[in-house]
């Protein structure tokens, strides 16, 4: 069970994030869920948002590189240790995580995760009795 998730990619200069968080508000995006990684060229903002489709037209639209990507969403309690065992299940089973963000609200948190193999989550989920939520339930947080 996977939901969209944008990333885009913005050059390291002074204003880009605030000119594509701009177009977002502009389209009256909400954002769910974000992340910045950079590297000294370029950083990847990596979003969760109300609505992935028109978020994506709306950047393109405004000459913004941007691709559309499945993710996992998964609800846990929000301590380090929870994170941690959730992340060991992965381990168990050999399965790499290539990056995860998350947020939290009050105790209750929502990773975000990128895996080499989405089924494979699906699976371990269920062996575990992890809870992978859906996009419906991400959007209502």
């Amino acid at each position: 069970m996977t939901i969209k998730q944008l990333s885009v990619f913005l050059e390291n200069k002074s204003g880009r994030l605030n000119e594509v968080l701009g177009i977002l508000g502009q389209a009256d995006i909400r954002i769910i869920a974000a992340t910045v990684a950079d590297t000294s060229e370029y950083g990847i903002l990596r979003l969760i948002t109300s609505d992935t489709a028109k978020a994506y037209e709306v950047l393109k639209a405004n000459r913004v590189s941007a691709q559309q990507s499945d993710v996992v969403a998964l609800t846990c309690n929000s301590t380090a240790a929870e994170f941690a065992e959730q992340m060991d299940y992965f381990t168990r089973e050999g399965l790499s995580v290539e990056y995860m963000y998350c947020f939290s609200t009050g105790e209750k948190a929502f990773l975000i995760l990128r895996t080499s193999d989405n089924a494979m989550v699906d699976a371990i989920a269920r062996k575990y009795g992890l809870d992978i939520i859906t996009e419906k339930e991400l959007l209502s947080v």
